[in-house]
């Protein structure tokens, strides 16, 4: 049985940026979470091993801190990472409330632009049933909608 949630768009952005937009802190600041929440700090280190960390905000004060181990980062193509394990490959406890999961975003240039498919697997069917719940296909679908405006607005 699979307990993966995912969803693909054609998009008028290149592989590339969508690329540096996932990898590199400066740029998944901007976008990474949906408003009115904002990602307020990002570490990632694209190699397999590294870090993906971030520091999410709510409009209430709410603070949410996740950290997890790079799988892939194959540029242009593919961005990987688990909130299972943390840098190095060591073993990650989850905090109460807190669900496992794989992200995989992969790329792939096509005419008029890129598809990007975002695929989140979960550990069991309650943490997808929870990311489900918690409004995973609007809230990607709304994070992607920032990083495409991010890359509209200065392509670097």
């Amino acid at each position: 049985m699979s307990f993966d949630l995912s969803f693909e768009r054609i998009v008028d952005a290149s592989a590339r940026h969508l690329y540096d937009g996932w990898t590199r802190p400066d740029l998944l600041v901007q976008w990474f979470t949906p408003a009115p929440w904002r990602t307020t700090d990002a570490e990632v280190t694209t190699v397999p091993g590294g870090i993906f960390r971030t520091v999410m905000c709510g409009p209430d004060g709410e603070r949410n801190e996740g950290t997890g181990c790079v799988l892939e980062a194959i540029p242009g193509e593919r961005f990987s990472w688990t909130n299972l394990m943390g840098p190095g490959f060591a073993p990650n406890a989850l905090g109460e409330g807190d669900f496992g999961f794989t992200a995989t975003i992969a790329f792939e240039p096509v005419e008029g632009g890129t598809r990007y498919t975002a695929t989140v697997r979960h550990v069991d069917e309650a943490g997808m049933r929870d990311h489900e719940q918690m409004g995973f296909h609007d809230g990607w679908n709304a994070a992607l909608d920032q990083l495409l405006e991010l890359i509209r607005r200065s392509p670097w």
